[in-house]
């Protein structure tokens, strides 16, 4: 009886800490206002960078977004902004500029002179291949003086392809 109380308790548990889907919280142009106009300026500033910049692979815009001097903390990519473009440059080939961020966007924060972007990623279930599960990437960018200064997301270091 006890084994079945035992059962019948991991059952529900999991069901109650079964994932909700990561869902956008508003559309994107609501996600870029604020009451504050120089929170609102930056977190526009980043959303045009990831559209023109990263989405569209426009290498050409880099000095438009980054601080020549901009720091990167990403394990697999260097500092500087002549540094992202060579890094983006390897993957990213010019294409039409889209209106809002093709990526699944969950939410745009500012603070101070921070501003974090979360999308929404879709991944391979590690317990069973045939399904999916979302999860939540984030990068946080720092603006000086109207420019990204400095870069953190979530990334783990990758070995280069040979």
């Amino acid at each position: 009886m006890r084994k079945l109380f035992m059962l019948s308790l991991l059952l529900i548990s999991n069901q109650l800490l079964a994932q909700l889907p990561v869902k956008p919280i508003a559309p994107q142009a609501q996600l870029l206002k604020s009451k504050d106009k120089k929170l609102a300026a930056n977190k526009k500033l980043v959303y045009d960078m990831w559209r023109e910049f990263l989405e569209g692979g426009h290498m050409e815009v880099a000095e438009k977004y980054f601080a020549e001097d901009y720091m990167q903390h990403n394990p697999n990519a260097a500092t500087g902004r002549k540094a992202v473009v060579e890094f983006f440059s390897k993957f990213k080939k010019p294409e039409p500029i889209a209106d809002a961020i093709k990526a699944q966007v969950v939410s745009i924060v500012a603070e101070g002179d921070l501003v974090v972007i979360s999308f929404a990623r879709e991944l391979p279930d590690p317990t069973d291949k045939s399904k999916k599960y979302t999860t939540t990437w984030f990068d946080m960018f720092r603006i000086e003086n109207g420019k990204i200064a400095e870069h953190w997301d979530s990334a783990e270091k990758y070995a280069p392809a040979k």
